[in-house]
């Protein structure tokens, strides 16, 4: 477990300025659930996902570093946990439709080139009543490393680009200094649930 940059991650999600607790406590996980941690890093939030989920549930740790994910994969094993799958993606997975109860993206939007694209072909995993959370930078301010390195997305770009890929926002939360924080639910789970009327 030698990967300096995943315990690096680690570290700066378990950060207090990051209030990673507040963040799983409104996205409100529950035993049995399944979740996918796309661009999953050090694990820090796969981790914290599979204890609440518990044997029940699934937690899909999702990432294009295979380090990243041995690294998850033994502190999995460390913790106990055996309700974690990671799975080594360069653009596209696959994961059996209707299956996910939440998808969680943290600092990860400013990585996607085509994110209509993207969320468009990802909406099919997820349950009619599934949810979408999106953390992302804010502009902040030109000399710091995602403002220099342009790792941000406006609030109104990530919601106008899901609303294209079929997405309405349900939250907003505004406790994070430096990222916006986003919930998303699907406009198909919400026609599907008025059909029932």
């Amino acid at each position: 477990m030698k990967n300096w940059k995943a315990k690096m991650f680690n570290k700066k999600a378990a950060h207090t300025k990051n209030k990673s607790d507040r963040i799983i406590e409104v996205i409100g996980l529950k035993a049995g659930q399944t979740i996918a941690d796309i661009g999953a890093g050090g694990g820090y939030f796969t981790l914290k996902f599979a204890e609440i989920v518990g044997g029940k549930g699934i937690v899909y740790a999702i990432d294009t570093n295979p380090k990243f994910l041995k690294f998850i994969k033994d502190n999995a094993k460390e913790k106990g946990l055996d309700n974690i799958v990671t799975i080594l993606t360069k653009d596209k997975f696959d994961l059996p439709e209707n299956s996910l109860d939440f998808i969680f993206l943290r600092n990860v939007t400013h990585h996607l080139s085509d994110r209509v694209k993207y969320f468009t072909n990802i909406n099919s995993f997820l349950k009619s009543n599934g949810k979408i959370a999106i953390i992302e930078y804010k502009k902040g301010e030109i000399f710091t490393f995602h403002g220099l390195f342009k790792h941000y997305v406006p609030e109104e770009d990530i919601i106008h680009e899901m609303e294209e890929a079929g997405y309405l926002l349900e939250k907003r939360f505004d406790f994070l200094p430096e990222q916006h924080f986003l919930i998303f639910f699907k406009t198909t789970g919400m026609i599907n649930e008025y059909k029932k009327c």
